[in-house]
């Protein structure tokens, strides 16, 4: 860079020659946007190459926001996508945990009327003994 003694000059003719020592090497004609225009816009005749440039930055930066939106969609079907698994490897866990409860309660059930069989034959065998032993007693008495 080459330094150039100051000369009294005013700030904003200072500026005006540094934007002209920028732009001079780039003709403006030759001025390529950085990635194609979408499809769904298009310059009209007659407009000036600032509101063309201004026109395609304004899109530009709309189209980078769309493709933001349209990632986070992607995302979100992702999500409902593992969401769906998820809920149906719990609908399965839901169905094994019924044949598991049908099962223990059949169990439960069984064990129920085991004791009321076992309880039925106890007071069976009671009422035997309570009668076999009148019997005894009535026949030792009668002898």
């Amino acid at each position: 860079m080459l330094v150039q003694k100051s000369s009294p000059r005013a700030p904003s003719e200072q500026m005006e020659d540094e934007i002209n020592t920028v732009t001079s090497h780039r003709p403006r004609s030759n001025i390529r946007p950085l990635s194609p225009m979408p499809d769904y816009v298009e310059h009209r005749n007659g407009v000036n190459e600032v509101g063309k440039l201004s026109a395609e930055a304004v899109v530009r930066e709309y189209e980078a926001a769309v493709k933001e939106i349209e990632a986070l969609g992607s995302e979100l079907q992702l999500a409902a996508k593992n969401c769906e698994v998820m809920v149906a490897g719990v609908h399965d866990m839901i169905a094994e945990i019924k044949e598991f409860a049908a099962g223990y309660r059949d169990q439960g059930k069984r064990f129920f009327l085991q004791i009321e069989a076992v309880s039925l034959m106890t007071a069976e065998v009671r009422d035997t003994c309570e009668a076999l032993k009148k019997k005894i007693a009535t026949d030792t008495l009668g002898q």
